[in-house]
């Protein structure tokens, strides 16, 4: 047997798509033989405001004629959260345990929103945490539209998950 070269070897631990099968098709993870473990994932999602419109909302409390923002952001970040799998079309449908929401200034002109998402079962909840805390975000937006179009959203990313092969980021 020929001795792996270290090219040979960064070519086989190199990084692939799980979402795709040996013929290149799309196809589902099967998690059929992972561990059911603890997890959880945190992810955020910013709301940038022109500086007249976060003023606007700081002075009425974050309160608008559709209703209270915060509150209905954080409804509809949950909801999305629990319907994950029908939105994102290879996301395993999971237990959710536990699902928080947070809304605040980050800074004068920008809301953050905090989605952290735990499950025990054999796969990870970073898009059900991506998913909450972009939905809040579009939620803010469409509460806050009438009051400006150039309300800018992202960046959404994930801050850390726990549980499975990789733990990234931080949960605190």
């Amino acid at each position: 047997m020929k001795a792996q070269t270290p090219s040979m070897r960064k070519a086989s631990t190199r990084k692939q798509l799980t979402h795709i099968d040996p013929d290149g098709r799309p196809a589902m993870v099967d998690v059929s033989a992972k561990a059911v473990t603890a997890r959880e994932a945190r992810a955020e999602c910013k709301v940038r405001f022109p500086p007249a419109v976060a003023a606007q909302l700081r002075a009425s409390g974050l309160k608008s004629a559709k209703g209270g923002i915060v509150d209905t952001a954080i409804i509809a970040g949950t909801m999305a959260v629990k319907r994950t799998h029908d939105l994102i079309p290879f996301c395993h449908p999971l237990p959710i345990d536990g699902c928080r929401i947070a809304v605040d200034w980050d800074g004068t002109t920008t809301l953050r929103i905090e989605c952290t998402v735990r499950t025990t079962h054999r796969t990870g909840v970073e898009m059900e945490a991506l998913t909450g805390a972009t939905v809040a975000a579009l939620t803010v937006y469409d509460m806050c539209k009438a009051l400006s179009h150039a309300i800018v959203l992202g960046p959404a990313r994930v801050l850390g998950k726990r549980g499975g092969r990789h733990d990234i980021g931080t949960m605190g």
